[in-house]
């Protein structure tokens, strides 16, 4: 059995799909079915489900994508460390590619300063980032499609481990003629009764903010529901409501003039950020790397604007976090 067969058939599994498996490869998608199918009939097993849209792998076949995924990532590594001269097995040439699942707020801009980072200290790399429901995320580490995910109050279980990120300051949102912009900074109280843009009530990030207001004695009168924080700004910016959101997920509004980040002056919440990945198997050696990267203490927001650039106009940066207000498991 040949290696480039393992390559594709880790490839469909990834990409639940034989047309990207084709492309990523460089073959046809007859021939990625082709393949696929002899890897059956050698095993004597339905690897691939394809009655499902997208494809998905089969009991049998998670289980041997689990076990061929490491050894396509390590054979990888060995040849480019040759190719490149380096025979000790820890060339930085790697061509194995890394699959993150993250949360939509995460943002793509940030990711692409880390993934480029990343191309430069190894050349070769390749990183796929898709943008999906925080459950879908979970899914994806869980399935092996995804070799780490990008999530908020994460939590660890008996089958992924929660690794922390970094942690984000919850703002109010708001339009730029509403009255709090003024203010510069609001207590938690002033919130009461007013038209709230809020996440969907399956989302943990909304049982947190519900827990926060309810523990402040405040209760907003709900207008609408979403369950990703683009369509939540997008409300906010015809006035519709204010909203507890990320400051990193406000940056190209704020900075825009189409909406306001009001800081709270009498209580911190934030957002926990972590890397989720499975127990067994462990992330690639370059998917490790990449992790490591995440983790060097380097906040984005600062790389080309301070901080205290993205709030209301007037405000001045709020002293730094006492304590962390929350924690959990979600968007």
């Amino acid at each position: 059995m040949q290696f480039e067969a393992l390559k594709v058939f880790c490839d469909v599994a990834r990409n639940q799909s034989f047309s990207r498996a084709a492309d990523a490869n460089q073959i046809s998608q007859s021939a990625v079915s082709q393949i696929v199918n002899q890897l059956e009939k050698r095993l004597g097993v339905q690897l691939v489900d394809r009655s499902r849209r997208p494809l998905q792998l089969t009991h049998s076949g998670r289980a041997y994508f689990d076990g061929c995924k490491k050894l396509v990532e390590q054979y990888l590594e060995v040849e480019a460390s040759i190719r490149n001269g380096n025979g000790n097995g820890n060339g930085r040439h790697l061509d194995a590619s890394i699959r993150v699942a993250a949360i939509y707020s995460v943002g793509l801009r940030d990711m692409s300063q880390y993934v480029q980072r990343f191309v430069a200290q190894q050349p070769g790399a390749q990183i796929e980032i898709e943008y999906l429901h925080p459950d879908r995320v979970t899914e994806r580490v869980l399935d092996g499609t995804a070799d780490f995910g990008l999530i908020s109050f994460p939590e660890p279980t008996r089958k992924l481990v929660a690794v922390p990120w970094r942690e984000e300051e919850m703002v109010v949102a708001c339009a730029p003629s509403h009255p709090f912009v003024a203010e510069g900074r609001v207590k938690v109280a002033q919130l009461n009764g007013l038209k709230y843009v809020g996440f969907d009530r399956d989302l943990v990030i909304r049982r947190k903010v519900d827990r926060f207001l309810r523990d402040h004695g405040v209760a907003v009168q709900g207008v609408l529901e979403f369950d990703n924080v683009e369509n939540i700004k997008q409300a906010i910016e015809i006035n519709a409501g204010v909203a507890l959101l990320p400051l990193p997920a406000l940056q190209r509004e704020v900075r825009d003039g189409t909406i306001a980040a009001v800081p709270l002056r009498d209580a911190r919440f934030v957002r926990p950020l972590g890397i989720l990945h499975r127990r067994n198997p462990k992330p690639s050696p370059n998917a490790q790397r990449f992790i490591e990267l995440l983790r060097q203490p380097d906040d984005p927001i600062t790389e080309d604007q301070p901080v205290s650039g993205l709030y209301a106009a007037g405000h001045k940066t709020p002293p730094p976090p006492s304590k962390l207000a929350s924690r959990g498991n979600g968007k």
